[in-house]
């Protein structure tokens, strides 16, 4: 990493500690800051213990609907929350797995990652970032991608 990596990093960090709740803004920043195209923000309504869609980058319009609401263990989000760790795909185009839904297939991204909000092992949502090219996440990428997502947690549990 380079020292304006470090920079922008903790500029994000700044930005969710001094309480910013522009949820797009923080969005756009980790966007940024991994060099992807897309990204998705969900907080656990944990009422309904679904995810629900507080922020999103680069997804096509007619998808939205299909992110709106998804439940723990659907999805690569879902199943981020539900595993409670990262889950990634380097062609997310090429997948036969099952963990990408039908429908993701459409954002045209290819190498993505979903990450769990958590705080002392409390999930509080996803946080995911793709890329339009294929692309293995960094085992120091996941680690910060799930760092910002323990920073957006503490801010959620206040």
């Amino acid at each position: 990493m380079n020292s304006a990596e470090a920079v922008d990093l903790s500029k994000i960090y700044t930005e969710i500690e001094n309480g910013n709740r522009d949820w797009n803004q923080v969005l756009e920043s980790i966007i940024s800051y991994f060099d992807c195209s897309t990204g998705t923000l969900h907080f656990l309504n944990q009422e309904s213990g679904l995810l629900k869609l507080e922020a999103q980058k680069g997804i096509p319009p007619f998808l939205i609907p299909k992110l709106e609401t998804i439940p723990v263990g659907k999805g690569m989000a879902g199943i981020a929350a539900e595993r409670k760790e990262a889950v990634e795909m380097c062609n997310l185009q090429t997948d036969d797995s099952g963990v990408a839904r039908p429908a993701a297939k459409e954002t045209k991204v290819e190498g993505s990652i979903a990450a769990p909000m958590l705080l002392n092992e409390k999930l509080y949502g996803t946080l995911g970032v793709a890329k339009p090219v294929p692309y293995d996440f960094t085992d120091k990428e996941k680690a910060e991608l799930l760092s910002l997502g323990n920073a957006i947690s503490k801010i959620l549990s206040n």
